[in-house]
């Protein structure tokens, strides 16, 4: 129980942010607008998944809102000149495992800080995409958005696609020797090689699969809407880092699991809309969720300290 303290703390304030809504504002539990928040979250969960399995390598990646955006744009454009579905989905994931591979060439090949390459990237890709886009969104042709299927569908489909990879991310990285690589790793690197891990291997590999995620993300977003914005991504990184952070992952690396990044995530994406339907003003929803983010870091700080002495 100690053990993941954090991780109970997250999903209890969820529990009486939730049952607090039932009680004065059932409203919030209606299917359609429910299922509708839930789905335009489900890529930020994809990402965050990624992001978790980044910081606990004890790494950084702030460059995903800007692979996010331009693997939605290049996944719209080759929708428009009519590729196959599966083709697109593909291309996508292999833009965003190439941006990875880059950051995590610069990172665990030379050892340069993630956080100065990532950050470099993020506005690379940034600029790069408005240079070339100048704002324009993609149309995107009938029959791409849900994938063809009616929209609740659609929906529920990429809803149980979130919930089924951060299933089998967590068994992964529970039973399977890469996931406790990666713990390892984040927790002490000398010990991670002495014990015959590749240290640098095991982060490159972590940075490419984060750009897979992304990539398949992206697709997630795109096929949502009849256009692909430009500007998509905007502050995800910020958003995912909060998710991962408030759900127990430790910033210092080597501890977290992904159940925990799921029920802060969750938290975090229904402060807004849960202040709306208890009729109370909207600003106050960024308030609370900084408050809960640095309540986050203070614990994480608190706890580090506390394992040194």
């Amino acid at each position: 129980m100690n053990k993941y303290f954090r991780e109970f703390s997250v999903a209890a304030a969820l529990g009486i942010l939730l049952l607090t809504l039932a009680v004065f504002a059932p409203s919030f539990f209606q299917p359609q607008p429910l299922l509708s928040l839930v789905t335009r979250e489900a890529p930020t969960l994809v990402v965050a998944c990624g992001m978790a399995l980044v910081i606990i390598c004890r790494q950084i990646d702030i460059s995903v809102g800007s692979q996010f955006a331009v693997c939605s744009v290049c996944a719209g454009l080759l929708a428009a000149m009519h590729w196959p579905l599966a083709l697109v989905l593909a291309a996508s994931i292999l833009i965003g495992a190439t941006f990875g591979a880059f950051n995590g060439a610069l990172v665990a090949g030379l050892g340069l800080p993630s956080i100065v390459v990532t950050l470099a990237t993020m506005v690379t890709w940034r600029e790069g995409l408005h240079w070339l886009r100048q704002g324009v969104w993609v149309d995107l042709p009938d029959g791409v958005q849900w994938f063809g299927l009616p929209q609740m569908t659609g929906q529920w489909t990429l809803v149980l696609v979130a919930l089924a990879l951060l299933v089998l991310l967590a068994f992964a990285m529970k039973h399977i020797s890469i996931g406790r690589f990666v713990y390892a790793v984040g927790s002490d690197v000398e010990a991670a090689r002495l014990a015959g891990i590749r240290p640098r291997l095991v982060t490159f590999c972590v940075f490419v699969f984060m750009g897979v995620l992304t990539g398949f993300a992206a697709m997630m977003n795109t096929i949502q809407s009849p256009q692909v914005d430009p500007n998509s991504g905007t502050g995800l990184e910020l958003k995912t880092i909060a998710a991962v952070v408030v759900g127990g992952v430790a910033i210092s690396g080597g501890r977290g699991i992904l159940w925990g990044v799921f029920a802060g995530l969750l938290l975090l994406v229904c402060i807004s809309p849960a202040l709306t339907h208890l009729h109370v003003e909207a600003f106050w929803g960024k308030v609370i969720q900084g408050a809960i983010i640095l309540l986050a870091v203070v614990a994480d700080g608190m706890r580090t300290r506390k394992q040194r002495h």
